[in-house]
């Protein structure tokens, strides 16, 4: 048995990486910037398929540009049964 305690290790990474280059690492980013147009087929066909990932960001907030805003503004209007 004792052998066999002899062949485990724990790992702890690359043993070249020194603990200074561990550190300057950045974190992940929380944000990702991208164009509309890779995103948007995404999330429609999301929608049209009624994927249930959908609600889990269903109150995330995001940021648009105030000319995409109004935009949607008049769309919904315009959407609206009896505008």
């Amino acid at each position: 048995m004792a052998t066999a305690r002899n062949r485990f290790r724990v790992y702890y990474g690359p043993e070249a990486e020194a603990p200074a280059a561990v550190k300057q690492r950045q974190p992940a980013p929380q944000t990702v910037t991208m164009p509309m147009g890779e995103i948007l087929p995404l999330l429609a066909d999301a929608v049209n398929s009624r994927r249930t990932w959908l609600q889990d960001f269903a109150d995330d907030q995001i940021t648009i540009s105030s000319d995409l805003y109004e935009v949607i503004l008049a769309y919904q209007h315009h959407i609206r049964p009896g505008a």
